[in-house]
């Protein structure tokens, strides 16, 4: 039997533990537990998350932070219905519920303060955007106006697509779509950005 304790202490990756997506001020708030169906579930797609998108990030530019990781699907539906900015648990996009129905997803809202810094200063979202499609195999990205903040989402046959609350706001990607701007270009974007797993750790 999964206890809440001994679910939190799973390591995922080399630098997340479950603990670090189980935080929801939904929960907190409400007072509903963030505990899920499927434990083993949750654990093999998270595992995915955070070794093929998350480590990357963080070895390249330092510490993320988490803003909302796992739900279970009684919070999130909770929070849909509620609206509390939670899209409905049977939408094939909402990317929070790691163990919905056996469906092979999962994804975080994340902000990378180094990126950030930047952005307050007026640099273009799709900087950051177009790095990522370059170097990580993601699914979906999501992007906010607050901090730069993105949802990330891996899934096992990834459908490369960005989206974006930030002007210009839309589809910069659909799927199975070839990007406007050529590789070369994209590159001269971020051509600044530490080298891909730049941080070295003992």
């Amino acid at each position: 039997m999964w206890s809440l304790e001994t679910f939190g202490r799973v390591r995922l990756s080399k630098h997340f533990y479950m603990r670090d997506f189980l935080m929801s001020e939904i929960s907190a708030f409400h007072g509903i537990p963030n505990i899920p169906d499927d434990p083993d579930l949750a654990i093999r797609h998270g595992q995915r998350l955070c070794q093929d998108l998350l480590d990357p990030l963080e070895e390249t530019f330092g510490r993320l932070a988490i803003r909302s990781g796992y739900r279970s699907a009684a919070l999130n539906t909770y929070g849909n219905e509620n609206k509390l900015n939670c899209a409905r648990s049977d939408n094939p996009i909402e990317c929070h519920i790691w163990d919905w129905n056996g469906a092979a997803i999962a994804g975080t809202s994340l902000v990378i303060p180094w990126f950030a810094d930047q952005y307050d200063q007026g640099r273009d979202w799709r900087d950051l955007a177009w790095w990522v499609h370059d170097h990580l195999p993601y699914s979906e990205m999501w992007f906010f106006p607050k901090l730069a903040a993105f949802n990330l989402v891996w899934r096992p046959q990834p459908l490369r697509t960005i989206s974006s609350y930030i002007a210009p706001r839309g589809m910069l990607l659909r799927a199975g779509h070839v990007p406007e701007e050529d590789v070369t270009t994209r590159a001269r974007r971020y051509a600044d950005f530490p080298p891909f797993r730049g941080i070295v750790y003992p």
